[in-house]
């Protein structure tokens, strides 16, 4: 009894090579007309008609002395073939669609006072190339403490974050983005502020009243702090400016936020040589998140633009 290898199952990808050869010698009439447009011989395109035909179950072609024909299961199942690589080229238009149309929401999480890193646009560059990849896409950024953002990306409540990288947490991955310049600084009314060049020995930073952050920081920056008085402490930047304005303390700032104030005269910098520090900034997701396109395209921006400096 004949038994025939039918494509009642899944259509693997030697069947879809299959289908093309035949495809192609149809529309050219015949396995000779075929074999410059397949770039194979005609011997190989006979027996990969001869293949698809003991596949199919059913004689697809007459070829020999008097030419070539189709059958008439032949001509059926070459109108088939038309509707299923039309279908795939409709799928495959579809797809590049999704992809170029992106929909849906990437919830963001920053640590405050970024926005003024104007040297540094690698953040913002990346949301601009990211809302035009995707007009439907909804950003919604949230400004929170580091450690508030590590956990709202590790639980899910953020797609992303831009932290400072002080430390790193196991299910985690880092990109790194930038460093950030900080220096002590004191309020125009300030006693220091007036003076020339301060000299400070030991005895004199010890007594100088400090602003310390409640977030983790880099060693260099606590490894200053130690020289100074702490007597007081603020969650972000702005409470530490609030309190150097105030002309009652000093305080560490990034150059670029202080920078307004400095411009203005209600701020100067103290001993940069002596009481500065870098900190590396960088994005954070959660690893091994890759069903999230738009988080995927996001993250494809930034790595994209590495060198980014404006």
């Amino acid at each position: 009894m004949k038994t025939s290898r039918s494509l009642s199952g899944q259509i693997s990808d030697i069947d879809i090579r299959l289908l093309r050869i035949f495809r192609s010698v149809v529309e050219s009439g015949g396995f000779s007309s075929a074999e410059v447009e397949l770039n194979i011989s005609v011997s190989a395109i006979s027996i990969a008609v001869s293949d698809l035909e003991k596949r199919l179950g059913m004689k697809l072609c007459q070829r020999g002395r008097a030419g070539f024909s189709l059958t008439d299961q032949g001509s059926e199942v070459y109108q088939a073939i038309l509707q299923l690589f039309a279908s795939l080229e409709n799928f495959r238009t579809q797809i590049n669609s999704i992809n170029a149309n992106l929909k849906g929401e990437l919830n963001i999480g920053i640590t405050d006072n970024l926005v003024t890193m104007y040297n540094h646009m690698r953040v913002t560059n990346s949301l601009a190339a990211l809302k035009q990849r995707g007009t439907d896409i909804r950003i919604n950024i949230r400004m929170m403490p580091p450690a508030e953002i590590e956990k709202n990306v590790l639980d899910g409540r953020l797609h992303i974050g831009v932290i400072p990288d002080s430390r790193r947490l196991a299910g985690l991955d880092y990109i790194d983005l930038y460093d950030e310049e900080s220096r002590l600084y004191c309020g125009h009314s300030h006693p220091l502020f007036t003076q020339q060049q301060p000299e400070l020995d030991a005895e004199s930073l010890q007594q100088l009243d400090t602003v310390v952050p409640v977030s983790a920081m880099p060693d260099r920056q606590r490894s200053l702090l130690q020289q100074l008085n702490p007597v007081a402490s603020t969650s972000d930047r702005e409470g530490a400016a609030f309190l150097i304005l105030s002309g009652q303390y000093v305080a560490f700032l990034p150059t670029h936020y202080a920078e307004r104030w400095v411009h203005e005269g209600r701020m100067r910098e103290l001993l940069p040589e002596q009481f500065s520090f870098q900190t590396r900034f960088a994005a954070i997701h959660r690893r091994g998140n890759h069903s999230n396109l738009i988080l995927e395209t996001f993250v494809e921006e930034l790595n994209q633009r590495e060198n980014d400096q404006t």
